[in-house]
């Protein structure tokens, strides 16, 4: 089986709309198959996140590696070593009231970014499941931000 150096570098080597069109490809079919196609990154688990456009007001989803932590996910923005951040974690920060699918599941949940000791312990724990963020971290000149969805309270 490759492993996650394989699957960073492969992702980085991949154009930005290519990268793209592979990830509107994912989300039908990981949603058809609830997650068995497409609902892993070698070890790492995938989850469709659904986030409303700043700009447009439309719901966009996206799917993403995420660390599962109970009640509450994690994910990080790295877009797989691009320089660019990824859509879904501007769309957050603008409004960060969104939706995670993971399998046939859908949670309601807020967005919030980790901070300092957090941050760092959910960076790690990242890294323990998939080798690659590190990597993508390493190739970008920006700073990855890990975004905590906890459950949206009543």
């Amino acid at each position: 089986m490759p492993s996650d150096r394989f699957y960073a570098r492969f992702s980085m080597g991949l154009g930005t709309s290519t990268f793209r069109r592979l990830g509107k490809l994912n989300t039908p079919i990981y949603r058809l198959s609830r997650g068995r196609l497409f609902g892993r990154v070698n070890r790492a688990p995938v989850l469709l996140l659904t986030t409303t456009g700043r700009k447009s007001g439309q719901r966009r989803t996206a799917p993403v590696v995420y660390l599962d932590d109970g009640d509450r996910v994690s994910v990080i923005n790295t877009n797989a070593g691009h320089e660019r951040v990824p859509a879904w974690s501007l769309n957050l920060k603008a409004r960060p009231e969104a939706e995670v699918e993971i399998g046939g599941e859908r949670r309601k949940g807020v967005a919030r970014i980790a901070e300092d000791e957090e941050r760092a312990d959910l960076w790690q724990r990242h890294n323990v499941q998939y080798g690659g963020f590190d990597e993508y971290e390493d190739n970008i000149d920006r700073h990855p931000e890990v975004f905590v969805l906890e459950p949206r309270t009543a």
